[in-house]
Order: structure tokens, then C-alpha cells, then sequence
């Protein structure tokens, strides 16, 4: 008898386990419950700037890389050492991930003729990348809002964006926020405080950092931002801008002033302020914090009058700031500040898998009626039990507990046990009055 033919089992070769990937370093996840507080601080934006007549704009991630160089600058900080660029694969195209909102936004009101029918007033939220060493409130994926005015060259919207961004800390309940002013006059003028600038360095290029010497002829105005403690001496007594301002931008300048002191807006003026972009002209300003250390700027802009006609539009005055989103939120959480109680009304306790179809009926029902519902869900061999279910909805920080117990379905009911009151009354509510219940607790929201 011949031996059974033993067939040829291929051996299972045991697959090694993957290795973990995680994200890139200074591009951060924004998980619950924190994504609960930017929906909150962008519905509270969205707010204040529809009282103020903006208009929403989305913009692309990814811009011609031409575009940062021509709009910021060539020898800005951005520029030479910040940016994600590279060539698109397809064609050849270079392309930048980018680092700021306003010459994107300018692009595209020059590209869509936005502006043929009379200014406008945007805003945008989303995404923005630079290659820097991530710190506190300072990422390589950081988030802006920003606001802008295009099309009106008058002080009353400078003044305007400055009262709106006001505004937004007294909703956000902000307090340690103050506002630093400055004038960067125009081109003209800018050159003669240049020249004298450069003149005033010269004679002091022993104290100078090697960061300033290469900056001493391309853009000496960004020196008088430097941090070096051992310039500082040299930075306080060199020509000041705002001595070299003309007639019409003191006026313009002095407008400005005027308005905010008639708002009561507290402000101080720096002459040192110049921001780190090069199309900023005449109103620069910026909102500062103590509270968070070395990162104190949380809201930036000023007027930019050129920046149409440099990225190939019809000259247009424009003017606008931007905040980062994580420097606020920080600056939220610093102080203390409460946000409104973000879990849902109620909790659905589903003993068996039986009451489903009718306790989603009522959930929808609830979530109709405007009222947040969260239902318990099983491991799929069943729902768990009573003390687990409600140690969850417990946690959930629901207001009510909805229990679907068999005897209150039965009887057409279904038991509502407050979980927030010290008793933990509980009562019964028919199915078919259920949705009243839902109206008289929103009522009470």
C-alpha cells in the first residue's frame, strides 16, 4: 500500500511588526477635547466679522513659490531661511507650502478681479508652514486668522481692523493684551531713514552681531528688531522713522491715533516696530502679551499698499492683520479663562440591544430639537452593563442620563435621571411628549 501523498503546506512566515510612525516634529495632531476649543475660538471669530461686514475666503495650501519672494521680500527671514519649497514633479513648477496668509489672499483678489467692483473686506483661517525650531506657541504647522481690508486707503480702516481685533479679546475674555503702534511712512521717506540708518550702524560696526552686518544693506530697517542684548544701546539711539515721515503720513498716522482714542483703545508707540514682512508701509501695529514669555506677539499687521501692484494687479491700497491661533488658545489657558461647557445634554443608557430602533428614534428626535445627544455603543456582544453605561455617561459630563429600560418602554416611557444634581432625581417622560421635554431643556440652555 503505497504512503498518502503528503502535500507541500507553504510555512507561514511570521510578518515582522511594523514600525510606528509618527508625525513630523513641530506638525501637531489637535485631538479632543483641545479641537473643542478652536471650534469655540473660530465660532467666536466667525461671529465678531460677520458684525463687521467680512467675508470668508478659502485658500490654497500650496502657492508659486515667486510669489513669497516677490510679496515678502527676497532677504526677509521667511524667505532665505523658513520656507517648504519645492520643484512639482509633473512640470517642473516651483512651489512653497505657505507661511503666511496675506500675499495668497492678495493673489487671489488680483486673480479673480475682486476688487472691479469696489473694496473688500476678508478674512480667512487655515494652516500655515515655516522650517523653524518649534517652541512654545511657535510650530513648524501653525495656524493663522487673519483679517484684511482691500481697496480703501483711508486711516478709518486701519483703525477699524485695530478695533475689531480689540473686540475680539474682550469676547475671548483677554486681558493682559496691549497694543504698540508705529508709522512706516512711504517709500520715499523710508529710503532717507535708510540712508541715515545705514550711516548710524557704520559708525558703530564693532558692537554689530554677524546676523546685522549681513543685514546692514539689504534690509538695515529689520536690525532695529534685533534681541541682542549688547546692541540694544546702539539700536535706542539710531535715527528714528517716524522723524522722516512727511506731512501725509503724520497725518494719516495721527487719524489713526484719533480714532482709537476716541474708542478708548489704549495703545504705545514704538518706534522700533517694523514687522518681518517688506510690504508693510505707513500703520504698523502689533498686540503683545507678558504672559507668554519670549512668544508675546499674538496679533500682527498694518497697511500694504504696494503689495497689489507687486504681485501684478491694479495699484490698491490694502491693510490687515493676522493671529496665531496656538498663541491665543495658549494665552486662553494661561489666564484661566472658562469656555463654555462643551459635553452633550444627554446620555442614552441602552440595557439590551432589543431598545436600539426605538432610543435612536428618540435621539433623533432630541438632536432635532437642538438638543446633543450621545448614545452608549456596545462591543458588539452586547451593551454592557447598567453601572458600567452609566460610569460612562457620568464622564461623558452629560446633564441627563435617558434610560431605555424594558419596563419604561413598555410602558411607552423612558427614564430621565439628572446627573448633576446632588440627589440625582430621575423621572419619567412618555415617547410620544418626549420631544417637548427637548424643547423645555433647551429653554433652560
Amino acid at each position: 500500500m503505497s504512503e498518502p501523498v503528503k502535500e507541500n503546506t507553504p510555512k507561514v512566515e511570521k510578518l515582522a511588526k511594523a514600525q510606528k510612525l509618527v508625525g513630523v516634529k513641530g506638525m501637531n495632531d489637535i485631538l479632543p477635547p483641545d479641537s473643542a476649543r478652536w471650534e469655540w475660538l473660530e465660532g467666536q471669530v466667525r461671529s465678531l466679522m460677520a458684525g463687521y461686514a467680512y467675508r470668508n475666503v478659502r485658500l490654497p495650501i500650496v502657492e508659486p513659490t515667486a510669489l513669497f519672494v516677490r510679496g515678502l521680500g527676497e532677504v526677509t527671514d521667511i524667505v532665505e531661511k523658513e520656507m517648504y519649497s519645492f520643484e512639482d514633479r509633473l512640470n517642473g513648477e516651483q512651489l512653497t507650502l505657505r507661511p503666511e496668509g496675506t500675499a495668497g489672499l492678495v493673489r487671489s483678489v488680483v486673480e479673480h478681479n475682486l476688487l472691479y467692483e469696489g473694496g473688500k473686506r476678508l478674512y480667512y483661517m487655515g494652516p500655515m508652514f515655516r522650517h523653524e525650531r518649534p517652541q512654545r506657541g511657535r510650530y513648524r504647522q501653525f495656524h493663522q486668522i487673519g483679517a484684511e481690508v482691500l481697496g480703501f486707503g483711508g486711516p478709518e480702516v486701519d483703525a477699524e481692523l485695530i478695533l475689531l481685533a480689540n473686540d475680539l479679546w474682550k469676547v475671548l475674555g483677554l486681558k493682559d493684551v496691549r497694543l504698540e503702534l508705529n508709522s512706516l511712512g512711504q517709500p520715499a521717506e523710508r529710503q532717507a531713514h535708510r540712508a541715515a540708518l545705514i550711516a548710524h550702524l557704520e559708525k558703530h560696526s564693532d558692537v554689530l552681531d554677524e546676523e546685522a552686518k549681513r543685514r546692514l544693506h539689504s534690509n538695515p530697517l529689520r536690525i532695529l528688531d534685533t534681541k541682542n542684548p549688547a546692541m540694544q544701546s546702539v539700536v535706542e539711539a539710531a535715527p528714528r522713522l517716524l522723524d522722516f515721515l512727511g506731512e501725509a503720513s503724520l497725518a494719516h498716522f495721527n487719524a489713526v491715533k484719533a480714532i482709537l482714542d476716541a474708542n478708548g483703545v489704549a495703545y504705545s508707540i514704538n518706534p522700533r516696530l517694523v514687522r518681518g514682512m517688506d510690504y508693510y508701509n505707513l500703520t504698523v501695529f502689533e498686540f503683545i502679551t507678558t504672559s507668554l514669555g519670549s512668544q508675546g506677539t499674538i496679533c500682527g499687521g498694518g497697511r500694504y499698499d504696494y503689495l497689489i501692484e507687486q504681485i501684478g494687479g491694479k495699484p490698491a491700497p490694502a491693510v490687515g492683520w493676522a493671529l496665531g491661533v496656538e498663541r491665543v488658545l495658549e494665552l486662553i489657558k494661561e489666564q484661566g479663562e472658562a469656555l463654555p461647557d462643551l459635553a452633550p445634554d444627554v446620555y442614552a443608557i441602552i440595557p439590551e440591544t432589543t431598545a436600539l430602533p426605538v432610543a435612536m428614534q428618540v435621539l433623533q428626535t432630541l438632536r432635532a430639537c437642538g438638543v446633543s445627544a450621545q448614545m452608549h455603543a456596545g462591543s458588539g456582544d452586547g451593551m454592557g452593563s447598567m453601572k458600567s453605561q452609566f460610569k460612562k455617561a457620568d464622564g461623558s459630563g452629560a446633564r441627563f442620563a435617558l434610560v431605555f429600560g424594558a419596563d419604561e418602554l413598555a410602558q411607552g416611557q423612558v427614564a430621565i435621571k439628572s446627573l448633576r444634581d446632588g440627589e440625582g432625581a430621575q423621572r419619567t417622560e412618555s415617547l410620544s411628549t418626549v420631544a417637548d421635554w427637548a424643547h423645555s431643556l433647551q429653554s433652560a440652555l
